[in-house]
């Protein structure tokens, strides 16, 4: 409706309405995760995680009709029909921009439940942020390093332990867990410091997918193999907020995972280890086809 206003412009109404919008939604978040936090009442807790994820996710769906009302982008969506928000997913996708996190919660908000990102245990000391994330459910991991494990034999397995158990509550709540296997954003630069084989990929780091297949292989049993393009180049988040991108593709693999990989040992188990990196090396040739055969048309 407003694709007719100056890009600048655009982006400067676009960040002023989402930095309302937080403010709005924002104290009403930290209010009932303080409730959470302060009254230990089972009834109390479920309520409020209830509310708070209602919260978010009218904030992404506030965001996500700015993009309508401002911009033109032509959405090329293949692979969401059959998505349900009573289902449990872990979700990864091929990091080329920050524009692919927005573009990745258009696509999704409505189809499955609310997306979350494992995040460090330091993290839950942010102010404000915190908290939130906390009452969020955001699952909060507990790593230890090779050095700490090999000064304490006993801390071996605690990671996974301590993960599963904050993982609990998502056992009747459905979650989709996100997670960019890459690590980060894709350029020529990284792709040829890593010497990587593919072409428009970085290497997988299959560590952090295994720790939640580890610590959630009972609840979560679906990968999305998600895919996104840019057929008219890679834009920046500026360019997004711009209404400076005109389309997106984004298409979506449905796959079940092993069941020898739901629950396993990824750090104890060789054998187990190896297959899984296999399997995700074969995923990512895979995606690195697929990205060619999108961006020629296909």
């Amino acid at each position: 409706m407003l694709n007719f206003l100056p890009a600048p412009l655009k982006g400067v109404l676009v960040v002023l309405l989402i930095l309302l919008n937080t403010i709005i939604f924002l104290p009403f978040l930290l209010l009932f995760a303080i409730i959470k936090l302060v009254i230990p009442v089972t009834a109390v807790r479920k309520v409020c995680t209830v509310i708070v994820n209602g919260i978010a996710w009218y904030w992404i769906g506030f965001n996500n009709t700015l993009v309508k009302l401002f911009h033109k982008v032509e959405w090329d969506v293949r692979g969401a029909q059959e998505l349900s928000r009573k289902h449990w997913y872990f979700v990864t996708c091929n990091h080329q921009s920050w524009t692919d996190i927005p573009a990745i919660q258009y696509v999704l908000n409505s189809k499955t439940p609310l997306l979350k990102f494992f995040l460090k245990k330091q993290l839950i000391w942010v102010p404000l942020l915190g908290v939130a994330w906390w009452a969020l459910d955001f699952p909060y991991m507990h790593r230890h390093t090779k050095e700490q494990i090999a000064k304490r034999p006993e801390l071996k397995g605690k990671d996974i332990a301590a993960t599963r158990a904050a993982c609990e509550k998502f056992r009747y709540t459905p979650v989709t867990i996100f997670n960019f296997m890459e690590g980060t954003r894709f350029t020529p630069e990284k792709q040829a410091r890593q010497n990587s084989p593919y072409k428009n990929l970085l290497k997988p780091r299959a560590g952090g997918t295994a720790f939640v297949f580890g610590a959630m292989g009972e609840m979560i049993h679906t990968m999305l193999d998600v895919t996104i393009v840019y057929p008219n180049g890679k834009p920046g988040i500026w360019d997004y907020l711009c209404g400076r991108v005109d389309k997106i593709i984004i298409d979506i693999r449905t796959r079940e995972v092993p069941e020898r990989f739901l629950g396993m040992d990824y750090e104890g188990n060789r054998e187990l280890r190896v297959d899984f990196q296999r399997w995700i090396s074969e995923i990512w040739a895979e995606k690195d086809a697929r990205i060619e055969e999108l961006k020629a048309g296909g």
